[in-house]
C-alpha cells in the first residue's frame, strides 16, 4: 500500500499525463511532424521520448522490486534508435505507444511493495537515487516535455504542486529554462481540463483518452 505522499505524487503524474495526451491526440501528422519547442526534435520525437521515457523508468522500478543487480543501461544508439521508431509512427499508433507505456508504468507504481520505495537505482550519468525518486522525474518529464510540444501549454499552466516542487538537479534547471525561455505567440488554448484518474484496480486500464490500441501492458 502507497502511502499518503507517493498516492498523492503518483496521481499528480496520473493528471499531468491526462493533459499530455488529450493535447496531443487532437494533432493531426502534419502537425506531429512539425519543429517543437526543443532544436531538432520534431513534437513526435518528443512525444516518442516521453514513452520511451516511461518504459525506462519502469525497468528502474522493476529492478528494484526485484532485487537482483540492475541490468546494464540500454545503449544511447539504442535508446535513440527506439524513440526515432515511435517519432516515425502515424498519429494513431503514436498515441497508443504514448498512452500503453504510461500505463504500463502506473501499474508498475501501484504494485511496488512499501519496502521497495527506498531502494537505490541508477539511471545512466546519474548518482544512485531511492526508487521513490522514479515518480519526481516522470512528473518532470511529463510536465517539460508537454511545454515542449509548443500548442499552447506552458509553465503558467503547471500546477502549484509542481511548479513549487522542490527539485534536484538537473530537474530544477530544465524547469527553469522553460520559465526563462521566450514563449511563442499563444496559437492555441490548452485543449482540454484533465479528468480525476478513476478509482485503480490492479490490471484495469485507464479511462478516456488513456485506453490504448494495443495488448495489456506487461507489469
Amino acid at each position: 500500500m502507497m502511502d499518503a505522499a507517493t498516492r498523492e505524487l503518483n496521481s499528480q503524474i496520473d493528471l499531468a499525463t491526462q493533459r499530455l495526451l488529450d493535447d496531443a491526440r487532437t494533432l493531426a501528422d502534419s502537425e506531429l511532424r512539425a519543429p517543437s519547442l526543443l532544436p531538432g526534435w520534431t513534437r513526435a520525437y518528443v512525444l516518442a521520448h516521453v514513452a520511451r521515457g516511461a518504459d525506462a523508468m519502469r525497468d528502474l522500478l522493476t529492478v528494484a522490486r526485484s532485487g537482483q543487480d540492475q541490468r546494464e543501461a540500454t545503449s544511447a544508439q539504442a535508446w535513440k534508435d527506439a524513440t526515432e521508431h515511435g517519432a516515425a509512427m502515424r498519429a494513431a499508433d503514436l498515441m497508443a505507444d504514448l498512452a500503453d507505456s504510461a500505463m504500463a508504468l502506473r501499474t508498475v507504481v501501484r504494485r511496488l511493495p512499501d519496502e521497495t520505495w527506498q531502494v537505490l537505482v541508477r539511471a545512466p550519468g546519474a548518482a544512485p537515487f531511492p526508487a521513490t525518486e522514479v515518480l519526481t522525474r516522470r512528473l518532470t518529464e511529463v510536465e517539460l516535455h508537454h511545454c515542449d510540444l509548443g500548442t499552447g501549454y506552458g509553465p503558467e499552466d503547471w500546477p502549484t504542486a509542481f511548479a513549487d516542487r522542490e527539485l534536484a538537479e538537473p530537474m530544477r534547471s530544465q524547469r527553469q529554462d522553460r520559465l526563462t525561455r521566450p514563449r511563442p505567440a499563444r496559437t492555441a488554448q490548452p485543449r482540454s481540463k484533465a479528468r480525476p484518474p478513476a478509482p485503480w484496480k490492479p490490471g484495469q486500464r485507464l479511462p478516456g483518452s488513456w485506453i490504448g490500441r494495443g495488448g495489456p501492458p506487461v507489469a
